[in-house]
């Protein structure tokens, strides 16, 4: 790790996906500097086995992203053990490059996944964060949000679906959720701040997994995509950098230094002018709440 991370004893940490990649790595950080860190994964017997390879202070809780019930049921325990969240890392993710697949609430994936399960558990949490005097909320964006655009009549990608453009369109969609989760908390005075992070290019296990279904010719084009990327603790950087940095305001965002943002130590960014549109940040506020039936801020 190229930086400090501040003493974070007396905190209660959460983060998704915690049980591989950059998940586990931020994990590892946390309890390594003191955090009690809860690990939220879909796979408790990874998560376990990865919680004893951390040390320090740690917990393995089962949460399945792709299905709105499991999320209700891990905040609502969650919130009964640990009423004070210090923390909040959503940094679970998947990527498919198959057909196309919906979660158990019939939402397309990646959406589900990557940024609807997270905007339901944010705000379920929200309470728990706001009992900390210093939270944060860290959403984990991607490169590929740049070039995506939001169809607001086929946000599900009924239409017109490929498994590349609908990563890209979640991770949009999960940085346009992290920059309007900001403005909201700021008008509500929230004392609790949404900051963001993406890895650039970073040797997680979600390219391999994503090309499976291609066979021999997606393992070597997965291998090939890997001699680009850097390890994953230079990855995590960002992350750990929007989690723990003293100081820091609402709507900070940190990505690799190298051209265009594939590599490189953690650096503010900027996201992409759709990303950072407050009219789409309410758009897709609204149909959130609708599709996840949850309300707040």
């Amino acid at each position: 790790m190229t930086i400090n991370i501040p003493d974070q004893r007396g905190r209660v940490a959460v983060v998704t996906g915690a049980n591989s990649g950059l998940g586990r790595v931020t994990a590892t950080e946390l309890a390594r500097a003191g955090a009690h860190v809860v690990l939220a994964v879909r796979n408790t017997k990874a998560g376990a086995e990865a919680a004893r390879s951390m040390g320090g202070d740690t917990e393995v809780r089962e949460l399945d992203l792709a299905s709105l019930a499991s999320v209700r049921a891990f905040a609502g325990k969650l919130a009964a053990d640990h009423p004070v969240v210090d923390l909040l890392v959503n940094n679970a993710g998947l990527v498919l490059l198959g057909e196309r697949r919906t979660t158990s609430d019939g939402f397309e994936m990646h959406l589900g996944t990557n940024m609807l399960g997270h905007f339901l558990l944010t705000g379920l949490l929200l309470d728990a964060l706001s009992a900390a005097p210093a939270a944060r909320v860290v959403s984990l964006s991607s490169i590929t949000h740049k070039p995506a655009r939001l169809n607001f009549d086929d946000l599900m990608s009924e239409r017109d679906y490929g498994g590349s453009r609908a990563y890209g369109v979640s991770k949009l969609a999960t940085t346009v959720f992290g920059l309007e989760l900001d403005r909201r908390l700021r008008a509500a005075r929230s004392p609790v701040i949404s900051v963001l992070a993406h890895p650039g290019m970073t040797r997680t296990n979600l390219t391999p997994r994503a090309w499976e279904h291609r066979g021999r010719v997606g393992r070597i084009l997965a291998t090939a995509g890997l001699v680009m990327t850097q390890s994953l603790e230079r990855g995590a950087e960002p992350q750990l950098r929007a989690a723990t940095e003293p100081g820091l305001r609402g709507g900070e965002f940190f990505g690799p230094s190298g051209f265009l943002e594939v590599r490189g130590r953690a650096v503010p960014v900027k996201p992409s002018a759709e990303a950072a549109d407050p009219v789409v940040g309410r758009r897709l506020w609204e149909a959130a709440e609708e599709l996840t039936a949850i309300k707040y801020l």
